[in-house]
């Protein structure tokens, strides 16, 4: 680990540790005058579970490149939250961890985009496992041929295999370049939450029952699409051009769409 990391990573356990509020004397005990503020080094490496020694040359920049364990130990007695802790695992050279799930929250701001731009473009939400969470008005009118029921309904990996409609709302060569990119999206999810139950059901029920997803599973893509030009067929307007753009906000693990109506469609 460069002398610089060493440095810098010390110095933020430092900061992060003079942060944190002291514990309260128990009983009738009489607490130490303490001449720093926060928890004392000895007090933080009993919460991480790791020696006082080994602690104080971390802060010191004296120990070698700690463990991702260690890492996560820090992080949890620090009481980081995810962009801290983060930056904690970024600041030693790791990588950040994976979350083990998406939030199933949306931001406030973000649904209120969604309302705002009723009468400009269609906009949609979705999840790391490829679940609907949110559309717009615009987007629902849309959007409306792709439906499905069941446990998977809001999923647009599963609508995209199950939606008889979608030659309609795409045309053939449309629906099929779904197919693909749903695919290959939800082998990107997988790889990302290997161990989830929700998806690994889905990626079951779909190698059972549709031919087409098992023929492009086969070819073992991965989802790579962030922008897009796509046809579709409007429910007033009739074939309407959109340029599809891909945001991702990486702590919630959201993806929001955005239709732009193409100049002159």
């Amino acid at each position: 680990m460069p002398g610089s990391n060493r440095t810098d990573f010390g110095e933020y356990l430092r900061r992060r540790r003079a942060a944190m509020t002291p514990p309260e004397p128990s009983g009738n005990v009489r607490a130490s005058r303490r001449r720093v503020p926060g928890l004392r080094r000895q007090e933080l490496s009993d919460i991480a579970g790791i020696s006082v020694e080994y602690y104080t040359r971390l802060e010191q920049g004296r120990a070698p490149r700690p463990s991702r364990e260690i890492l996560t130990a820090l992080a949890r007695a620090l009481e980081l939250s995810a962009p801290e802790r983060n930056h904690l695992f970024r600041l030693i050279g790791e990588p950040a961890p994976e979350p083990e799930s998406p939030d199933a929250t949306i931001r406030p701001g973000l649904l209120r985009l969604l309302r705002g731009l009723d009468d400009t473009m269609p906009v949609t939400v979705h999840d790391g496992r490829l679940d609907l969470l949110a559309r717009n008005v615009a987007a629902a009118e849309l959007l409306a041929p792709l439906s499905a029921t069941g446990r998977f309904a809001r999923n647009i990996v599963y609508q995209a295999f199950t939606t008889t409609a979608l030659p309609d709302l795409l045309s053939e060569e449309g629906a099929e370049q779904l197919a693909r990119v749903a695919a290959a999206e939800l082998r990107t999810a997988l790889s990302r939450y290997p161990d989830d139950s929700y998806l690994q059901a889905l990626h079951a029920e779909l190698t059972a029952t549709s031919a087409n997803f098992r023929d492009h599973w086969g070819r073992g893509e991965v989802g790579a699409w962030r922008s897009a030009v796509k046809h579709m067929r409007s429910p007033t307007r009739g074939w309407v051009g959109f340029d599809i753009e891909m945001l991702h906000d990486p702590e919630r693990d959201h993806w929001i769409m955005l239709y732009t109506p193409r100049d002159g469609d």
